[in-house]
């Protein structure tokens, strides 16, 4: 069977990776080029998107930031899953919101701001702190703005202002209560077309200038996943939604409340490659080709370490993990790979953070510490 992912980085590659046990052939179409390429190698394989819907099976994305006329091409040819709705409400925070709310799941209250009167609205409904965030493009702690008190409004009035007139017309602005949560946790599920579901346990995160350092997967609170996995069957269904569902939380004394959702495999689900039977990639891959759904209990406690920008990682480290590079050159808040650890119990994979702590360099990887001693709390 063949498969087209829309987008060509790492996410493609490892779904690429993973679906050659399968017997499953990807290719990725480069959105930038107009280019269908090998995910791994880059080898143009064909060029226009008419192409490379014509040769595909099924097609899929491994990313939701995707121009609406691509989405809808790919539509019309009735082989794309999860679908363009999905995509376009991963995207879009107006078109999340509503979704959460048709769901009726728990998330931020929250205004959407085009002009200055919206602004003053979403203050005077929402009141303060705030947080404000681009409806559109926004990702790894990008286009947003935080309100504090009434000394920021008209500073942070004149950053967005700007924004919005230097961008598309299509974007606008979300204002959200600030929620002052305990952690940040995310659930990583999947849904076949057949409506039947697999859900990973819920993953901490911990992230450093807003993106994402390291994810742990090493606890068991089974009211937390209960709420989470009651929520993402909620979205999903109201999505019909067929693929991996990545669903990130607030974690407010014990009562969970959606941040966002992503349509795609997650980098918080990274940990599934080694610490789950089946991994979030393969899952992902056997729902949108209607195979059954993968197993997906995790096999041992497990920590994923994101490797961002100029790093150096020493090969002694690799006795005690899992390194997964990118081909992706370095610079500044790009990702360029992970390290997966995963160890017999929650107790001996903090002692292998603070191991790998020691080798790595603390301004490179900011989060091992904090990890190792999150796990021995």
């Amino acid at each position: 069977m063949k498969v087209l992912v829309l987008g060509a980085g790492q996410l493609a590659r490892m779904m690429a990776l993973a679906g050659a046990p399968l017997n499953l052939h990807i290719s990725a179409y480069d959105v930038n080029t107009g280019n269908t390429v090998h995910p791994l190698t880059h080898e143009i394989l064909g060029k226009g998107l008419a192409s490379a819907i014509e040769s595909a099976d099924i097609i899929t994305a491994e990313f939701e930031h995707i121009a609406p006329d691509v989405l809808a091409q790919c539509q019309e040819s009735g082989k794309f899953l999860p679908g363009a709705e999905a995509i376009l409400t991963g995207g879009d925070r107006r078109i999340e919101k509503a979704v959460l709310d048709k769901a009726g799941v728990n998330n931020a209250p929250y205004h959407v701001i085009n002009l200055r009167e919206d602004y003053d609205a979403a203050i005077s409904k929402l009141g303060l702190p705030l947080i404000l965030k681009s409806a559109l493009d926004g990702y790894d702690g990008k286009g947003q703005w935080r309100i504090k008190s009434a000394e920021d409004l008209e500073a942070t009035w004149y950053s967005v202002e700007a924004f919005l007139a230097g961008a598309d017309d299509r974007q606008c602005v979300i204002a959200e209560t600030f929620i002052p949560f305990d952690r940040e946790v995310s659930l990583i599920g999947v849904r076949g077309a057949n409506g039947d579901t697999a859900m990973y346990p819920l993953t901490e995160n911990i992230h450093t200038d807003g993106i994402l350092s390291v994810s742990i997967a090493a606890d068991d609170n089974h009211a937390l996943q209960q709420q989470a996995e009651l929520m993402f069957k909620a979205i999903a269904d109201a999505l019909d939604y067929v693929g991996v569902l990545a669903i990130e939380f607030f974690d407010v004394d014990g009562t969970l409340m959606v941040n966002e959702i992503a349509p795609r495999v997650h980098n918080s689900g990274h940990w599934t490659q080694q610490g789950a039977w089946v991994c979030q990639f393969e899952n992902h891959l056997r729902a949108v080709c209607g195979l059954p759904l993968g197993d997906t209990t995790r096999v041992a406690p497990t920590a994923m370490i994101n490797m961002v920008g100029h790093v150096n990682v020493p090969q002694e480290i690799m006795s005690d993990c899992h390194l997964h590079w990118y081909d992706k050159a370095p610079r500044p808040g790009r990702k360029i790979g992970h390290i997966n650890v995963t160890a017999a119990s929650r107790e001996k994979l903090a002692e292998k953070l603070t191991k790998l702590g020691q080798s790595l360099d603390s301004t490179e990887f900011p989060a091992v510490k904090e990890a190792a001693d999150r796990l021995r709390c």
